[in-house]
This record gives C-alpha cells, structure tokens and sequence, in this order.
C-alpha cells in the first residue's frame, strides 16, 4: 500500500506521539525498525502519518520505548482502530484541508475549548453570519466557495448534537459579541444563536467584558480539543494565512495555563447570558 499523500491532523497526531515516545526512549528510527522488522523509511512514513499501524504494533512499540503509561498506550491503540470515515470526508476535494482537519479535532476530543476575541465560535455562528465573513475574504470567493464553506461550517454543530457530545467551553469577549457581521438583524440573530445554544448542559459560555481590561490571549482564537489523555491533546490556532496546530508538551502547558488565567476575567455563565440579551435588545 503507497504512503498516504494527505494524512488528516488524527493520523498525523498518532505519529507525532509515536515519534515522541521514541525520541524520549533515545532511539533511533533505524533501532524502531528493527524491533518491528521493518525498513526504517517505514518508521518514518509511520511517525509522519503516511503509513498506518495496527494497535499490536504499537504496544510493541511502547514496551521497547519503556512506556509504562497503560493510559496513554490504550489511547494510541484506539486511534488505530476507527476506520469509519467522518461527516468532513465529503469536503475533502472542495475545501482546504484545514477546514477537515479542525471538524475531526473536534469530533474526535472529549472537551473542546475555545477562546475568541474579534469572532464568535464557528461552531455556534448562524449561516448568515458565517456567509457574511466569508464575503469578506481575500481574494474574493465565488458564490459557490462560499456555500460550500457555510455549509462545511454548519455540519460542524453535529458533534454538540450527537448522543454522546463533547463538553464544550466558549470564552467571548464583548468585542466579539458587538461586532456586526451581516448587519443588524444578521447580528441579532446571532447572539440568539448563541443563547440558544447556551441553555444545553454540555454547553458553558462565558463572557470578557471591555471592562475587565486586559487579559492573556487576547488577539487570538484559540480552540484547545482535549484528548482522552493529555499527552494527545491539540490546539488549532487562526492565522491569517491559515490553520495552525501545536502538540508539543511545552505547548500545550502554556495553553493550558492561558485558559485558566483568563478565568478570572470572565463572567459567569448566568451573568453572560444576561449579558448577551443585552447586547441583543440594544441592537
């Protein structure tokens, strides 16, 4: 079987750890390949997600590593084991992979958290209100980019919908909340979406007002999806040319740490919604 030409941000994470796993163990892709006698450009294609590997591979792997952390292995292993493909795989050959790669990450996590600044959470924006950023990108989309990633964005609300949802976290600041993407009535219904959205039980939405001043992270959309086990955490970052994601322990501690500094600067969750029906009735 040829190497994949596209791994997805899962399969890509699966190697990641595996590479990481090997680095702390001190050996080389040439001693991996040997444990599993196999070439080393194997090891390689592995850890780069190219190339697929049974769970009895893995825990191979761990043991010669002298990983001792069942959590962690158990984890790896059922990465390996969903060969069911997502909702996303339908937009593989129209939108940028980005765009797939964020909709698995949260699929697949078992909390998602997000913090934003200047823009409300994809997964909560209304089709109006995404169609309206859309219209704003440059260079300009045609009508039919722009559906297709409108419609992209709106699928991407099944992981709250489905039986077993992730929890999900959303930390707004007022900025984001005020701006009027679409106009008036588009915005309106948007900070209904958001309250709507809100009274769900695995939902928590919470509010930074200007007044809270200053605050870290600010500036940046965050989404932060929480694995079964940390080690296999990912953070995805927006950038103006782009998704970005980070994985690295150092990383994802100072993420981690920057959610729980803005603590202090958010609203409640009763206190926010109130909030937002303000927003809403000035509008």
């Amino acid at each position: 079987m040829p190497p994949r030409s596209s791994p997805t941000i899962r399969q890509r994470r699966l190697g990641a750890a595996l590479r990481h796993l090997r680095e702390q163990a001190d050996m080389s892709a040439l001693d991996a390949a040997a444990v599993l006698g196999v070439d080393r450009t194997r090891i390689s294609n592995t850890e780069a997600g190219r190339f697929g590997i049974s769970p009895a591979r893995i825990r191979v792997l761990a043991s010669n590593y002298g990983c001792t952390d069942d959590g962690l292995i158990d984890a790896l292993a059922a990465m390996t084991q969903d060969h069911t493909k997502g909702w996303w795989e339908a937009y593989r050959d129209s939108l940028p992979a980005f765009f797939l790669d964020i909709a698995e990450l949260e699929w697949h996590a078992v909390r998602i958290r997000n913090a934003l600044t200047s823009h409300i959470p994809g997964l909560l924006q209304t089709a109006d209100h995404a169609r309206a950023i859309f219209d704003l990108v440059i260079p300009a989309m045609s009508a039919e980019e722009i559906e297709t990633r409108v419609a992209h964005r709106l699928e991407r609300y099944r992981v709250l919908d489905r039986d077993d949802p992730p929890a999900y976290e959303a930390i707004v600041h007022e900025s984001a909340l005020r701006m009027q993407f679409g106009g008036r009535s588009v915005a309106r219904a948007q900070l209904e979406r958001l309250l709507e959205a809100s009274e769900r039980e695995h939902v928590s939405l919470k509010v930074i007002p200007f007044a809270a001043g200053s605050f870290p992270g600010a500036g940046q959309t965050i989404l932060y999806a929480c694995a079964s086990v940390p080690q296999l955490d990912t953070v995805q970052l927006d950038t103006s040319h782009g998704s970005v994601f980070v994985d690295s322990e150092m990383q994802l501690a100072n993420y981690r740490l920057l959610f729980d500094m803005m603590e202090p600067c958010v609203l409640g969750e009763n206190e926010s919604r109130e909030f937002i029906h303000e927003i809403a009735r000035q509008l």
